[in-house]
């Protein structure tokens, strides 16, 4: 188990510095879809330009929602891709320990307060109002967990999206970073993920572009170094909507890798793929040495 002591934080940041190392983070709740593909590929292709590692992690905190069957599903469909991963498959139900000294450092810096508002209560608002914060509500089964921003500017220098910024007490106020139902949120868990793995480079879709000021902002608050963001365009579908397991967004076929490979490739570079590539070994062979860093969307 790592700790996060300032020794340690200075070896991880040497090791950051020299060490390429990718991932793609799924959450079992469907299939994977073209949308998927693209994230994963550009991923994984960005990761093999650099000669550094790449790494698979299923984002199931969410147990309501997740679904083991599905999980497998997706490594199994991954693989049949061609897609190989440098380390064994993680999996956010095993980081419970991790995300729990997390909560540890920032409550015991009072960064942290209790909150019993519903969505219902907060369903015309953007911003969170404040309304708990400086009530002392008990940390309690049924209270949700909520850091405290503040008025300084996040800055993100995206590779994908060029830079951005945000005060987040103006754009979404004090987060929560553990749910009323116990469930630790996204935010938190992803920013503790990465940095167990040791993640430099994060190239996802950029659905995810605002979510990484708040990610940021918790790196900034438990001492993380900040990984490399590229944002890369959604796929969408014919009315322009992104593809999503909620839209019941149509699967990749696992038994068919090369065509939907191709699908892939077209969308995010701007060459074709020559028409005498056999199966997905001779695909990932000509992407490898053909591949450039995703342009701005």
């Amino acid at each position: 188990m790592m700790s996060v002591d300032t020794t340690v934080c200075i070896n991880i940041r040497s090791v950051l510095t020299t060490t390429y190392r990718g991932r793609f983070a799924p959450t079992p709740t469907g299939p994977l879809h073209l949308g998927s593909l693209v994230s994963a590929m550009a991923s994984y292709l960005e990761a093999r330009r650099h000669q550094g590692d790449w790494l698979l992690r299923i984002d199931d905190i969410d147990q309501t929602r997740c679904r083991p069957s599905l999980a497998e599903h997706i490594v199994q469909t991954l693989h049949q891709f061609g897609f190989r991963w440098q380390e064994p498959v993680q999996y956010q139900q095993q980081h419970q320990t991790y995300y729990q000294q997390a909560l540890h450092q920032l409550q015991q810096r009072g960064l942290l307060y209790a909150c019993d508002c519903s969505r219902q209560q907060l369903r015309h608002t953007a911003v969170y109002p404040g309304t708990c914060r400086e009530l002392a509500r008990p940390n309690a089964p049924g209270y949700a967990l909520r850091v405290r921003t503040d008025q300084r500017l996040i800055h993100l220098h995206d590779a994908g999206q060029g830079p951005r910024q945000q005060r987040l007490s103006d754009t979404c106020g004090d987060f929560i970073v553990r749910r009323r139902d116990g469930l630790i949120a996204y935010q938190l868990a992803v920013v503790v993920d990465d940095y167990q793995a040791r993640i430099t480079h994060v190239v996802r879709g950029a659905d995810l572009l605002d979510s990484t000021h708040r990610q940021i902002y918790l790196q900034q608050l438990l001492q993380y170094p900040i990984p490399h963001y590229c944002h890369i365009p959604l796929v969408l579908d014919p009315d322009g909507k992104k593809l999503s397991k909620s839209t019941a967004a149509m699967p990749i076929e696992p038994t068919r890798p090369l065509p939907a490979l191709r699908t892939a490739w077209r969308f995010l570079q701007p060459t074709s793929p020559p028409s005498t590539l056999r199966n997905e070994a001779d695909f990932w062979h000509w992407a490898i040495q053909h591949w450039t860093y995703p342009k701005r969307g």
